[in-house]
């Protein structure tokens, strides 16, 4: 008969206590995907551009609904976010901000400054007429 040997378990998800630099490093990779699937929206409406009156009019009216403002203000934060969050990593990959401090930081600012230039690009394209 073989005895059972224990072995130690590798670290996963419910040994870590969770950090928001872990949450956002997630949330990276889910903004990435949702990128994908945003820039079908893109080419569809870039298509129906091309296409004529009749096929833009049409991803307009599902643009200036409410749900489509809805996934388009999404996308603009999931491209905002994704955009600091890499500057975050690049940053990382060159050797710095690996103190807690600084770690923290970088994650703030990705955080905030993704909802801030998401609320902020909204508003400048409301101001130039983009609302009607």
């Amino acid at each position: 008969m073989t005895a059972r040997i224990e072995r130690p378990l590798s670290p996963h998800i419910q040994t870590y206590r969770w950090t928001l630099t872990m949450a956002l490093s997630i949330v990276h990779r889910a903004t990435g995907i949702a990128l994908y699937v945003g820039t079908l929206l893109l080419v569809w409406w870039l298509v129906a551009a091309a296409s004529g009156p009749a096929a833009y009019a049409h991803v307009q009216a599902f643009s200036g609904s409410i749900i489509g403002r809805l996934i388009v203000f999404g996308y603009t934060w999931a491209l905002m976010h994704h955009m600091l969050s890499g500057i975050r990593h690049f940053v990382w990959d060159l050797g710095y901000g690996f103190k807690a401090n600084e770690r923290e930081a970088l994650t703030w600012g990705a955080l905030i400054g993704g909802i801030a230039l998401t609320v902020l690009i909204w508003i400048i394209a409301y101001a130039n007429g983009g609302g009607r």
